[in-house]
């Protein structure tokens, strides 16, 4: 690929999440959801003006580092909160573990017409509720407390759970995992490392913070060390335990959090700006990797499938995992309702779908394609909705 089409591409890139984002502070719609039809216009299934495979290698690279640093962000500034609203979380994490994926594995094979390997990595994938796109939803809609801060948990609970299982599923289908022993022990490993490294890099950073003169001059070298440690925590992660630098990332934000530190809140808003930043490049670039050829073979069936999990198996999930805890009928309704995907699961699916080509497994543009469905009718039923819904609640 040429330098030019390579500049080329990243500047189209950078303006179309750029427009889109101004286009939401004009219309008050979603930026999410603007975001994402940004990246379908300059992609494959619009202009074609931007191709993501042809950055090689290198896109799996580059949507590590930029997710690695949206999840330390939103750990960073993660509160949940306490007592029972805290067991929620946890509740609803272990129960959309279950129920969630039994129920993706049961509609995409029955409803898309997947296989049944395909059907348990595509459940997996979408098992988790996007915190790129959950989090901007909820500080636009300024949800009242403590629902914003439960759904911002599950999050990013469950989205480096979802991504290390859907990994461990591929390489069951690849045969380079020997049976659910290995799934089980291969999941495991990777978020107990993960969550060691996250917690050592964070120590460390949040030590070498404190260190450091209460100078406003020195901004600029609390931000270059806090993003030096998380690039190489996260790298050194994935290169001894791949997807273990996930988990890694939401520890070391978790830990970093909740520093005794002069200037958190200068530090904390110049992370949140660079995650957002992240953000507005990630989502047009890999939108920009969806096709109508993937999208148009999975037909009523996978639509079918997408509305089964966002109004049968979400709802079970939110009324098995509340029930007895201290919330509002309405607090429960927007639980049921706001779960829409978001980068992390788009960069996995198209990443397996890189490694399930080449290795031969027929199937995998339809397991792309029924991820990005998934993608799109989540983030646009949703993300259109949720503020009306969540009006009409009081919430």
């Amino acid at each position: 690929m040429s330098a030019e089409r390579l500049s080329l591409l990243w500047g189209i890139t950078m303006a179309s999440g750029a427009t889109a984002q101004l286009l939401a502070r004009l219309t008050s719609l979603p930026g999410v959801v603007l975001l994402l039809a940004s990246g379908l216009v300059v992609g494959r299934a619009g202009f074609h003006w931007v191709e993501p495979l042809d950055l090689g290698s290198g896109l799996g690279t580059v949507v590590g580092l930029l997710v690695s640093l949206v999840l330390f962000d939103g750990g960073l500034n993660l509160r949940l909160p306490g007592g029972e609203l805290k067991t929620a979380v946890l509740r609803i994490v272990v129960v959309r573990l279950l129920v969630a994926l039994g129920g993706g594995l049961l509609a995409s094979h029955f409803l898309a017409g997947l296989n049944w390997a395909l059907a348990a990595v595509y459940s997996a994938i979408v098992l988790a509720t996007g915190p790129t796109v959950v989090n901007p939803l909820v500080k636009q809609m300024r949800l009242q407390a403590p629902l914003g801060d439960v759904l911002e948990g599950e999050g990013l609970v469950l989205e480096p759970i979802g991504a290390v299982l859907a990994l461990m599923l591929l390489e069951l289908v690849l045969g380079d995992r020997q049976g659910w022993l290995g799934v089980t022990e291969g999941l495991l490993l990777r978020l107990g490392f993960g969550l060691v490294m996250g917690l050592l890099s964070g120590l460390l950073l949040s030590e070498l913070l404190r260190r450091l003169p209460a100078d406003s001059g020195v901004l600029g070298l609390r931000l270059q060390l806090s993003l030096g440690i998380l690039f190489l925590m996260y790298t050194g992660c994935e290169a001894q335990l791949p997807e273990s630098g996930l988990p890694a990332a939401v520890a070391a934000g978790l830990v970093v959090g909740r520093r005794p530190s002069s200037e958190p809140q200068q530090l904390d808003e110049l992370i949140r700006q660079l995650a957002q930043l992240a953000i507005t490049l990630l989502f047009p670039l890999l939108a920009a990797d969806v096709s109508w050829r993937e999208l148009s073979p999975l037909g009523i069936g996978g639509v079918a499938c997408v509305l089964a999990l966002m109004f049968a198996v979400r709802p079970l999930a939110i009324l098995v995992a509340t029930t007895g805890l201290p919330l509002q009928w309405g607090q429960r309704l927007m639980l049921t309702w706001l779960a829409p995907r978001g980068i992390v699961t788009a960069a996995v699916a198209s990443l397996f779908a890189i490694r399930l080509e080449a290795a031969g497994v027929s199937g995998s543009g339809r397991l792309q394609g029924l991820v990005f469905l998934t993608i799109l009718m989540t983030v646009g039923l949703q993300g259109l909705t949720a503020p009306w819904l969540a009006g009409k609640l009081g919430l």
